[in-house]
């Protein structure tokens, strides 16, 4: 097994980096060596202030996420849900705690660095679908792939084959206003896949679909799943808990429970 003490986990990072001269490892296989999760957080707290009024969002959370897991957020509205993925991905601040992933403390970055990172390593399914209304399918797609400087000709490729994977391998250069609310959401799970990422957020993905649909949406997602792909994703549906490795019941800004779906209170129904 690697000594953590003798070597530094590289995610785009060169060895001349480094000015102790500690060797490099990729960062997967590293992770995976040390059993270590891919996403880490310590004592999470976020407040909101607006004037004299203050809402404390979260409230000292702890949550890890290991590599290939399915972890599905739930919660009652306003309880902090969107917040928690908002934080641990590092969209937004936080003000106490600890979030590493892939061993690396995110918010103590630097923006720049903190923005590359996310680029490389992460992928995002939100409910309002953030397309580009003028590029089309593919090009929206393709996007991260540019991003982390990949030719255009590779990226063009790579991004026509990812929608060919999730069904829409006749629909490349149709526009999001010529798609479907199912096809849209198809392509902002396409453009989260086609970098490769290390983990996938996805809030709310399936909140505007119809049943089937949205029963389509989740099967794509519990298939990438089973490749490996690690998702932490938020819903308000309890009744597609049991596709999830784990449940996390978020009330109050804290974590209410943690583990199997089975295993979780009745009232999740409720929520």
């Amino acid at each position: 097994m690697t000594n953590p003490e003798t070597v530094r986990v590289a995610v785009g990072a060169s060895p001349i980096d480094d000015a102790a001269g500690l060797p490099y490892v990729d960062a997967v296989s590293y992770l995976e060596e040390q059993v270590m999760p891919i996403l880490s957080a310590r004592s999470v707290t976020k407040t909101y202030r607006s004037g004299m009024l203050e809402v404390q969002a979260l409230r000292g959370v702890d949550l890890d996420v290991e590599v290939g897991e399915f972890v599905i957020v739930m919660g009652p509205s306003g309880n902090g849900k969107t917040t928690l993925l908002n934080c641990l991905s590092g969209l937004d601040e936080i003000d106490e705690g600890k979030v590493e992933i892939e061993g690396l403390p995110i918010h103590e970055l630097t923006d720049r660095k903190r923005t590359a990172h996310r680029a490389r390593s992460m992928g995002f399914v939100f409910q309002g679908y953030n397309l580009i209304p003028v590029l089309s399918a593919v090009e929206n797609v393709e996007l991260p792939l540019l991003v982390n400087d990949v030719s255009p000709r590779t990226a063009r490729v790579k991004a026509a084959e990812m929608l060919d994977r999730v069904g829409l391998g006749e629909r490349v250069d149709h526009r999001p206003n010529e798609l479907s609310g199912g096809e849209q959401t198809r392509v902002t799970i396409a453009r989260a896949l086609v970098a490769e990422p290390a983990i996938v957020w996805a809030d709310e993905p399936t909140g505007n679909l119809d049943s089937e649909t949205a029963a389509s949406v989740l099967d794509l997602l519990r298939e990438v799943n089973t490749r490996g792909q690690t998702i932490v994703m938020v819903t308000h549906e309890g009744d597609i808990t049991d596709m999830a490795d784990r449940l996390v019941l978020i009330r109050d800004g804290q974590v209410e429970f943690d583990g199997e779906p089975a295993r979780a209170p009745r009232r999740l129904e409720a929520v």
